[in-house]
């Protein structure tokens, strides 16, 4: 148990780290479209391995596995772009914590879809998660200190992509291996990127000098961090797991802070403590809730 948890700790701080490198590789000049490939790309062939090593029970001859592998390839591939776009405009903390309001994306469209039932516990905490992002933004300020509005708005559809990942992962798991829904998701995000993204950039990377970190990029950002993840979810509390998932917006914070000299004011410091702990909350509530009906 204690090291099902590790893993899924590693998996979140490989991914905070991942923005701070993507920061980097942007301030080379390298666009977010062509960053978001090489992570894909790199984590394409993690999960390719891991098929080999493992086909049994792949599901992939089942459409369904195929359909909704299809649906979360499209949620990783907007999920890395809206990111990386996120922190070019703005920074690296803002858009981590921005990306972090995934569930509170999974609950409205549970909501609309009927698959969740509102409640006053829920409402409150999409409330206090939309008072966080405008602290966190400083939207109600015209200063040119505050967060540009397309900084909020992809950082925001970064999380919107997250949450349909969520959907189509979950959908696709019955039909068949993580490592297959895995080696579809990545090949969809790598053919939507390659097409979005400058194909001389993604050639010149080849025998560029940022190329290493852009390797590392995806060795952290969807390589170890997913096979991590799939791993220590395996047998890690779904309550505990969201508790650990706060590594990644903090790490990402403190690398843009320490390594990158970006610079957060007390209130918005406030905002993200209030985004972080009303997620959590609400997807620890969550887990209980679900383990609770099952026990019964």
């Amino acid at each position: 148990m204690r090291r099902s948890t590790l893993l899924v700790t590693l998996a979140a701080f490989c991914w905070g780290l991942s923005g701070g490198i993507g920061a980097i590789l942007m301030e080379r000049g390298w666009d977010a479209f062509t960053v978001s490939f090489y992570r894909g790309a790199v984590g394409f062939l993690f999960v390719v391995i891991w098929l080999a090593l493992r086909p049994q029970r792949s599901g992939l001859s089942k459409p369904k596995l195929w359909l909704w592998s299809v649906v979360a390839g499209v949620g990783v591939a907007g999920n890395f772009a809206f990111y990386f776009l996120s922190i070019a405009e703005g920074s690296v903390a803002v858009a981590a914590t921005l990306m972090y309001c995934a569930p509170v994306f999974v609950y409205l469209v549970s909501f609309v879809l009927g698959l969740e039932s509102p409640s006053l516990f829920k409402c409150l905490a999409i409330l206090l998660v939309m008072s966080g992002v405008v602290l966190l933004t400083q939207i109600y300020t015209l200063s040119a200190g505050a967060v540009t509005l397309f900084a909020v708005t992809t950082g925001l559809l970064s999380g919107l992509s997250y949450a349909m990942f969520i959907f189509g992962f979950k959908y696709a798991a019955p039909h068949g291996s993580a490592q297959a829904i895995l080696v579809i998701a990545f090949a969809v995000l790598a053919g939507i990127l390659i097409v979005l993204g400058e194909v001389d950039q993604v050639s010149a990377a080849w025998s560029s000098a940022s190329f290493p970190l852009l390797v590392l990029l995806g060795v952290l950002g969807a390589g170890l961090s997913f096979v991590f993840y799939i791993f220590g979810l395996n047998y890690t509390a779904p309550a505990i797991a969201s508790m650990v998932a706060m590594v990644e917006p903090i790490t990402a914070s403190l690398f843009g802070v320490v390594v990158l000299g970006e610079n957060l004011n007390v209130i918005q410091i406030l905002g993200m403590a209030l985004i972080l702990v009303t997620v959590t909350a609400l997807s620890v509530h969550s887990s209980r809730r679900k383990a609770s009906i099952k026990d019964a």
